[in-house]
């Protein structure tokens, strides 16, 4: 199996070699194929993601993608088109997910016992809408920048994918519950298409609770009852800030994996960014990178490999041995690696 390897910036480099000890663990063997992006894709190219790099990765169904830097108040990337034009994107991280027609951004949070207090029953998905909303990036200044303005585009066609993949999702999985967020009490045009797309979307599922509330009430909700919610689906902006919200109650953003996902291509990235402050320490936790490439996994169907790398890391996270700092521990990021594989081994009777 070709698995490409975006090894990213910041802490990036080290929490994706540690990603691939553990796949490799598994005995799958893959085929790493690594592809340069951002400062790697500079230095050979004179571009942080040129037309090469974007052929590259249409040309790998499934990639592990490493954090990469979302620069404050820059970072807007072009990147042309075959029919000639130039396409612009807030940054990089937006330029691969539209390139490549990624849709949906799942984001899977989950307790632990030790960690996550009285939230360790916490168990959801969040399905986050990533091709448009505000994140599109449509925005300008007005009246000699004293003023701007955003465009929020929501689409019926959008919607409705997303909204189906959550269901899809849902009876796959054996959860019995989507919950649909939004703010369309205000919003009445765009969160309201969303909204009403989502219940007639819902109404082809009747084996599936649906269910919505507003994204405020939302965040009030699961800070209040973890178990209120089971799968998620909402707009690109929202999805991004509860999941964030989630992961904290959970214990860390460390444990938080996620994915895009498209027709034809996926890639599977941790939710938390690249922390140049403490790259090159060793100290990086490398669990919601392992937990994505889990994820990887069972997207390819090596499902009994995928659930041995989930339960490893479960058993490092509740035994409290061989944790980075930023669940307490004192372990590097190596020591967690080599933790993980070694359960890994064993869950799979590989020793």
């Amino acid at each position: 199996m070709r698995i490409g390897v975006i090894k990213g910036n910041g802490i990036g480099p080290e929490i994706s070699a540690a990603t691939m000890r553990v796949l490799e663990a598994t005995g799958v063997q893959p085929k790493w194929v690594f592809i340069p992006v951002a400062n790697e894709a500079r230095e050979l190219y004179g571009h942080p993601l040129p037309s090469e790099v974007i052929e590259c990765l249409k040309n790998i169904e499934l990639c592990i993608k490493a954090p990469l830097l979302a620069e404050k108040l820059e970072g807007r990337i072009s990147c042309p088109q075959a029919d000639g034009s130039v396409a612009t994107y807030p940054s990089i991280n937006n330029a691969i997910r539209r390139e490549l027609k990624l849709f949906v951004n799942p984001r899977f949070i989950r307790g632990y016992k030790g960690i996550s207090g009285r939230h360790e029953k916490m168990d959801l998905v969040i399905m986050r809408e990533i091709t448009e909303d505000i994140y599109i990036g449509w925005e300008r200044e007005l009246e000699d920048g004293t003023a701007a303005e955003a465009i929020k585009r929501v689409t019926l066609t959008a919607s409705q994918k997303v909204a189906e993949y959550a269901f899809e999702y849902a009876r796959t999985h054996s959860r019995k519950k989507v919950s649909c967020l939004h703010k369309a009490n205000v919003l009445h045009a765009t969160d309201g298409l969303f909204l009403r797309t989502f219940r007639d979307v819902a109404q082809r599922y009747p084996d599936i609770e649906a269910d919505d509330i507003m994204i405020d009430a939302a965040c009030y909700a699961i800070v209040r009852d973890p178990l209120r919610f089971s799968v998620v689906v909402t707009l690109n902006q929202y999805g991004d800030i509860f999941s964030d919200l989630a992961a904290g109650l959970a214990g860390s953003l460390g444990l938080a994996p996620g994915a895009n996902i498209g027709d034809h291509f996926a890639t599977f990235e941790a939710t938390h960014g690249a922390a140049p402050d403490i790259a090159g320490t060793g100290t990086a936790n490398p669990l919601a990178l392992i937990l994505s490439g889990a994820e990887l996994l069972e997207h390819a169907h090596y499902v009994k490999e995928a659930a041995a790398i989930k339960l490893a890391v479960a058993q490092v996270v509740e035994e409290r041995q061989t944790l980075t700092p930023d669940l307490g521990g004192s372990a590097t990021t190596d020591q967690v690696a080599d933790a993980v594989s070694a359960n890994v081994k064993k869950i799979q009777g590989y020793v």
